[in-house]
């Protein structure tokens, strides 16, 4: 993943390495050493049956497959500083960063928006074949972000600034959306049951208000930086990469929650606590 310039990311190898660029192939180490495996690990979990079992989870699937891609667009973007035959292909792999990373997460909340607020509907929809369908329109759009990051990002930076940015705005809206409709739902007192079944139904309640609460921070943390880093490089016509390293660090660092939080769902994770 790379959103810096790329004058800044192609120095010769006989240059020495500047701080901002140290930390910059830091970001693409751990993106490729710690994701790798993890999401590696959540895909295997799935596969087995660990979890709920392929069809619920084909979303988070998709997702952990998208993010093993991004993990060696990490690997090729640090091979990228030493050999510049990497830059087309790393050009390619950052529209499955900008596009599949926000796309399958925003279908994995509008799951869950159906699942609580609309479960009529969910119920309907629910059979496999339907997220297959998702999902598949989702990598043909992937293929095309991936197409369009390779034939822009060089040449017309504005236009790839817009291109994710409206992408961030788009994805943003509607996850808070689904996220808030959800807490709202979850907050609001059920039919008038007691006793044991009274408890067991606050006790879920709590734990999936505390997701949905995770969830959105993450979200806002991914995002957020971005959003606000890519307009001001709009209105500025610059490419600062002092603006740019936080704003990426809290991508890739945010990146890690989904599957650390499935791991603890699966009792994979028992050192983390409860919620």
């Amino acid at each position: 993943m790379n959103f810096t310039t790329p004058e800044i990311s192609t120095n010769s190898t006989t240059q020495s390495f500047r701080p901002l660029q140290i930390l910059e192939m830091c970001l693409h180490s751990i993106s490729f050493l710690v994701g790798l495996p993890t999401h590696s690990y959540v895909i295997w979990l799935i596969i087995t049956g660990t979890g709920s079992g392929v069809a619920s989870e084909f979303f988070i699937l998709n997702f952990s497959v998208s993010e093993i891609g991004n993990c060696l667009n990490g690997l090729i973007s640090l091979l990228a500083f030493w050999y510049s035959d990497l830059s087309t292909l790393k050009q390619c792999l950052t529209g499955l960063t900008v596009t599949g990373h926000p796309l399958f997460q925003c279908l994995m909340c509008v799951e869950r928006y159906l699942a609580v607020v609309h479960p009529v509907i969910f119920l309907k929809y629910k059979p496999l074949r339907y997220r297959v369908i998702c999902c598949t329109a989702a990598w043909i759009i992937i293929l095309g972000s991936c197409l369009c990051c390779m034939f822009t990002i060089d040449s017309h930076n504005i236009v790839y600034m817009w291109f994710f940015m409206l992408q961030f705005l788009l994805f943003l809206c509607i996850q808070l959306f689904c996220l808030v409709a959800v807490l709202r739902a979850l907050k609001q007192s059920g039919p008038g049951e007691r006793g044991r079944k009274r408890k067991e139904e606050n006790h879920m309640k709590r734990r999936m208000i505390y997701l949905i609460l995770i969830t959105t921070a993450t979200m806002v943390i991914t995002y957020l930086p971005l959003t606000l880093t890519t307009l001001f490089t709009i209105l500025t016509k610059l490419i600062i990469q002092e603006v740019w390293s936080p704003a990426v660090t809290c991508y890739v660092l945010a990146g890690f929650v989904q599957p650390v939080l499935y791991q603890h769902r699966t009792g994979k994770l028992s050192c983390l606590f409860s919620p």
